[in-house]
């Protein structure tokens, strides 16, 4: 099998880099696409991940994942920083791994997982935010006639529109939006959690897990690849290869303002909607506190309002995790050449963005679930690309000393989850396999 090309020198034909991977950014840019990339609606499936963990494990794997995963993205800028010091820029995940590790077949594993990932949160994003606009629909018209793939439709159609902004750097202003959006959202859901859980509708509290061992132990791993879904970030060396050269330490300011956000979202959220529904929270806590029986458990417009930024946050995240999809497209069909903006250029994008943006709908109309899909993709994607890639390519790049803290630090984590991982993927198909018979083709209620 020939080797892939190593980014030694970036080819002056390669119109994926010059046009979707622009680079323009400052750190500040790379912080609001690091914060769209991991700071989603997924958060709002923390109280369900809680209920296969209990309060203190939660709340321990909840920070050792924030932990590790900082670590891991600052372990990987510095393998990047590290490469372009030598002469060897590299502005895709794939080909740092196969020139890191000098083997053709990690270029391929990566852009295996890549593409797994990045279209499945594209396909999610779509499926979201169709049923966002559901949501909203079912309580202005409890009794109309449109179905989820009604919606799920609508939504392509405006991701087919954005989907043609032409650089990942033309996001910027997008993703600052989005930012906003996720500390909207969280401030009035965990608000929304706190009214629920005080008012004399408060639903029962039981934080008990399941009775049987093995039960418990499959739920346990399954919430463990939720949270390493919902810290996950697939894209984190073509975000830095929008900054503008030279990167180095840039990527690290971004990276902090992205935990940032994290440290303010993710626990309130975790928390207040663990806490008021315990071991009957939803993979989704708006559901929770919109029962299909019974009133609503918050303010209407509360909850209404954080269903919107919901809504408009999620299509900055099919723009992002979309980009990698685009630069490969534009990488072979594009001629660097002629301009960006010329017709020989023009046509070719519309036509493949739209075609791709068709498909995450339709697959997201035909297969409406999506709580046990993110424990697999977790477990199968996220995990060995951010937790034990970026250790051993700081290992192989910068050689610490095996008696060191650093590589038994590195080599310490990539052991565990390499085996929460495996474990993770066994339950997380389990789960999926036993929930099967709600699974419905076209269906119109996401399954959980």
């Amino acid at each position: 099998m020939a080797n892939p090309p190593k980014e030694t020198h970036l080819s002056d034909n390669d119109a994926g880099a010059a046009f979707v991977l622009q680079s323009k950014g400052q750190w500040w840019h790379a912080g609001f696409h690091l914060t769209t990339a991991i700071v989603g609606p997924t958060i709002l499936t923390l109280p369900y991940a809680f209920r296969g963990l209990g309060w203190w494990i939660g709340m321990l794997c909840l920070t050792v994942m924030g932990v590790v995963t900082f670590y891991s993205y600052c372990l990987m800028s510095k393998v990047l920083d590290h490469c372009e010091n030598a002469g060897r820029r590299h502005i895709r995940f794939r080909e740092l791994a196969a020139d890191v590790l000098g083997s053709g077949w990690m270029f391929y594993f990566v852009i295996f997982i890549q593409t797994a990932i990045n279209t499945g949160v594209g396909v999610g994003a779509i499926l979201l935010a169709g049923e966002c606009l559901q949501i909203v629909y079912s309580n202005i018209a409890p009794n109309g006639s449109l179905k989820l793939y009604h919606f799920i439709a609508m939504v392509t159609v405006v991701m087919i529109v954005l989907s043609q902004l032409p650089t990942f750097h033309s996001l910027r202003h997008i993703n600052l939006c989005s930012l906003f959006l996720s500390l909207g959202y969280t401030f009035l859901v965990v608000g929304a959690c706190i009214h629920a859980g005080t008012s004399k509708n408060a639903p029962p509290r039981d934080y008990s897990l399941e009775p049987k061992k093995s039960s418990r132990a499959f739920s346990a791993f399954t919430a463990i690849s939720i949270i390493a879904a919902i810290f996950g970030n697939g894209i984190l060396p073509e975000i830095q290869a929008t900054l503008a050269p030279p990167a180095t330490g840039k990527m690290i300011k971004g990276l902090t303002m992205c935990y940032a956000v994290i440290l303010v979202t993710f626990y309130s959220a975790a928390v207040s909607g663990y806490w008021v529904f315990g071991n009957k929270s939803n993979s989704n806590i708006l559901k929770s506190l919109l029962p299909d029986e019974g009133p609503s458990l918050a303010p209407t417009w509360v909850l209404g309002l954080a269903v919107i930024f919901v809504l408009l946050q999620l299509f900055a995240i099919g723009l992002v995790y979309s980009q990698v999809a685009y630069e490969i497209m534009e990488k072979k069909s594009a001629d660097v050449k002629q301009g960006m903006f010329s017709k020989r250029n023009l046509l070719p994008r519309i036509i493949l963005r739209t075609i791709y943006m068709i498909f995450c709908g339709f697959v997201a109309a035909m297969l409406p679930f999506f709580g046990d899909i993110n424990g697999v993709v977790g477990a199968v994607g996220f995990i060995p690309l951010d937790f034990v890639l970026p250790m051993i390519l700081y290992n192989k790049t910068h050689k610490p000393p095996k008696s060191s803290l650093t590589y038994l630090i590195n080599m310490s984590i990539m052991v565990v989850f390499s085996g929460a991982g495996i474990m993770g993927a066994f339950s997380s198909i389990r789960k999926l396999v036993l929930d099967a018979n709600q699974f419905k083709l076209f269906g119109s209620d996401v399954v959980d």
